[in-house]
């Protein structure tokens, strides 16, 4: 594949990752006037995870787990599933989806400072500009709210703010390539990272299953297969053929 070629396919990636992750956390909302957030996203994430493992083994991948790479994949299944999905949608029962997004999608501000140090990529003079701007830009749309936050709303705010930082340093760590293959890497990453979700979900939030209507079931299948499934194996797609920030920043 040429160089055009996988920047034509990275971007693709990124098209459908955005759309389905923005689409998502939309009904995600709604979601939330039915089924509580951490295991509504638990649950819709082991489905996920278990249709990711079907497709690998059906591509011929092994789902075997090397010893040597637990800890890695239970970093990166933190990073990118747990804090990224559980802590964005906790923030969702305090704060409106824009105000929340606009947080979330600072990770391009955190990716581009935490791969200095972690990767060696030194930003340019223009990419300082822009994280400035960037920063200043969500500072005043924040502040230009008619009323002060309260401490729920300012839980809200770093719950995504931390959800924001924490995938961005996943994003960073996650090039980094590894001998699994990646379909089956991605199941587990999904599938590790949601399964403390769904846990702390039924020991704390206690759903009523009875309470899901058709329309939230309908919310939940779109969160499995599209948001969990297909739009991390997007994601991570585009990451193989795009740089860091070009990726955090597009996808925004």
């Amino acid at each position: 594949m040429s160089l055009d070629q996988r920047k034509r396919t990275g971007f693709a990636c990124l098209a459908i990752t955005a759309v389905g992750w923005a689409l998502n956390f939309t009904l995600m909302k709604l979601l939330l006037l039915e089924w509580p957030p951490l295991f509504s996203r638990g649950l819709a994430g082991l489905v996920g995870a278990a249709a990711l493992a079907l497709v690998a083994l059906r591509l011929g991948e092994s789902l075997v787990l090397p010893r040597r790479l637990n800890g890695r994949m239970l970093a990166e299944a933190f990073t990118n599933v747990f804090a990224w999905m559980g802590f964005a949608t906790l923030a969702l029962r305090w704060l409106p989806v824009g105000q929340s997004l606009l947080l979330l999608y600072t990770m391009p501000i955190w990716a581009t400072l935490l791969a200095w140090p972690i990767s060696g990529t030194r930003p340019s003079g223009r990419s300082v500009l822009s994280l400035a701007l960037g920063l200043v830009g969500v500072s005043l749309l924040l502040g230009s709210q008619d009323e002060a936050f309260d401490r729920a709303q300012l839980l809200g705010c770093a719950l995504s703010l931390g959800a924001a930082m924490l995938f961005a340093l996943g994003t960073v760590l996650n090039r980094t390539p590894t001998e699994m293959p990646f379909v089956a890497r991605t199941a587990w990453q999904v599938g590790l990272g949601c399964l403390p979700l769904t846990i702390l979900g039924l020991l704390f939030e206690r759903p009523h299953f009875s309470a899901l209507s058709l329309f939230g079931f309908g919310i939940m299948v779109y969160m499995a297969i599209v948001a969990m499934a297909l739009c991390y194996i997007t994601w991570f797609s585009a990451l193989r053929r795009l740089p860091t920030q070009l990726c955090c920043s597009a996808s925004r």
